[in-house]
C-alpha cells in the first residue's frame, strides 16, 4: 500500500470519527430532558435545526430547555406567574408565548406543531386552575379578625 493510500485511508477513517462523535453529540443534546410533559420543537423551524429547544410543563412550573454546544439555557416560570398564553399559528408550525404576570419579556417557543402548540396551552390553564383551587379551599373560610376592645 502506497504512501498517500495510507493518508487517504487515515482521512476518511478520522473524518468518519469524527462525523460519529458529531452526531453522537447532536444526539444526546436533542433527547427529552425527564419528568412531565415535554414538547419539542420540530428541526425544520429556524433556531431549532441542529439542537431544538423543549418545553416542559408540569403541575408547578414551565421550563424553556435550550441546548447549546457548551452547556444549556433553561428558564422557568412558576405556574402561579403565567399570565397568558399566545399560540400564532403559521403554514405547518406555530409559535408559542408565554408571558409573565412580572412583566418581563415572554418565554418565546418557535417551531412546535400545532397539535402541540394547543395541548401546552390546554396544559398550562389546566395546571393553573388545579393550583389556584387548590389554594383557595386549602385557605379556608375567611374569619374576620377579633375587635380590639
Amino acid at each position: 500500500m502506497s504512501t498517500e493510500a495510507v493518508w487517504l485511508w487515515w482521512t476518511i477513517a478520522g473524518g468518519g470519527l469524527l462525523a460519529a462523535i458529531w452526531l453522537l453529540i447532536v444526539c444526546q443534546k436533542g433527547r427529552p430532558i425527564a419528568g412531565g410533559d415535554v414538547f419539542r420543537a420540530s428541526r425544520l423551524s429556524r433556531g431549532n435545526r441542529i439542537l431544538p429547544c423543549q418545553v416542559l410543563i408540569n403541575p408547578t412550573s414551565v421550563v424553556h430547555y435550550t441546548p447549546q454546544w457548551i452547556g444549556r439555557q433553561e428558564e422557568s416560570i412558576h405556574i402561579a406567574h403565567i399570565a397568558s398564553v399566545k399560540i400564532v399559528t403559521g403554514i405547518l408550525l406555530s409559535d408559542v408565548l408565554i408571558e409573565t404576570s412580572g412583566g418581563a419579556s415572554p418565554i418565546k417557543c418557535h417551531g412546535h406543531h400545532k397539535k402541540d402548540a394547543v395541548t401546552m396551552k390546554s396544559l398550562i390553564e389546566t395546571h393553573q386552575n388545579h393550583y389556584f383551587r387548590a389554594g383557595k379551599s386549602a385557605a379556608g373560610p375567611v374569619v374576620a379578625p377579633p375587635s380590639g376592645r
